[in-house]
């Protein structure tokens, strides 16, 4: 008999476990890691695991604050820091912790527009993983870390985006163009008023195309100059190469 009572009396818990004692009903205390004993039949007791575990939070079919559907997934983390907390204040923590992932999720992606959740998940996964930790702390609840895990639009929103996308890149591609354009002309705006004020230089500009178009044997070029513009030209070349 005495060695039931001390099967029953007692207890050992691992070091990432907690033990919560009930003595006829009302919170005795929290016990762990290692042996203890208890009162057989006078006192109760609740195991409670102390290590990060994992919530794989389902697909969730959400309308973004833009009216778009989308379905999100995610992972939550979380910690029993407070094991008395976690047993009195909530009938089943785990399963609780569970519901409150998924509706804070379909909460913040409802909030916003459809390209924020494609390209700013670290502030999403931020957010839910604040807001979660504030509603669970009264549970002696430590949220750690929440992650998006996946993403899916219709086959039609992926075509419009693509489209969205393709746009986007057309617009940059004439911006570029022009830009181009604007450039060139003011370069041809600066050298027509260097010509205007050095007429001569034209000139020379005008000689140097004739030696370029010279190298196609089969072509005839025919110049508006006269003889002694183009010797004057010539000699004016000439010193400028000497002074070189």
């Amino acid at each position: 008999m005495l060695v039931l009572i001390l099967s029953k009396a007692i207890k050992i818990v691992n070091e990432y476990e907690r033990v919560v004692i009930f003595r006829l009903g009302r919170l005795s205390g929290v016990k762990g890691p290692g042996l203890f004993l208890i009162i057989p039949i006078i006192d109760s007791v609740v195991k409670v695991d102390l290590r990060v575990v994992t919530i794989d939070v389902p697909k969730q079919a959400v309308i973004t604050r833009d009216n778009v559907t989308v379905a999100v997934d995610a992972v939550v983390y979380y910690q029993v820091i407070e094991p008395s907390k976690a047993v009195n204040e909530v009938e089943n923590f785990k399963y609780a912790t569970a519901m409150l992932s998924q509706t804070t999720l379909r909460d913040v992606i409802g909030q916003i527009d459809l390209d924020d959740v494609l390209s700013k998940r670290d502030d999403i996964n931020k957010s839910i993983q604040e807001l979660l930790d504030v509603s669970t702390d009264p549970w002696g609840i430590k949220v750690t870390s929440v992650t998006l895990r996946d993403v899916s639009i219709d086959d039609a929103m992926q075509r419009a985006i693509a489209k969205q996308a393709e746009a986007e890149r057309e617009k940059r591609s004439r911006i570029i163009l022009a830009d181009g354009e604007f450039i060139a002309a003011t370069k041809m705006k600066d050298a027509a008023r260097m010509y205007a004020e050095v007429p001569v230089a034209i000139k020379l500009r005008e000689l140097q195309t004739y030696a370029e178009i010279a190298r196609e044997r089969n072509m005839i070029v025919v110049s508006s100059s006269g003889s002694d513009d183009i010797a004057d030209i010539v000699a004016m070349s000439k010193a400028f190469s000497n002074k070189e």
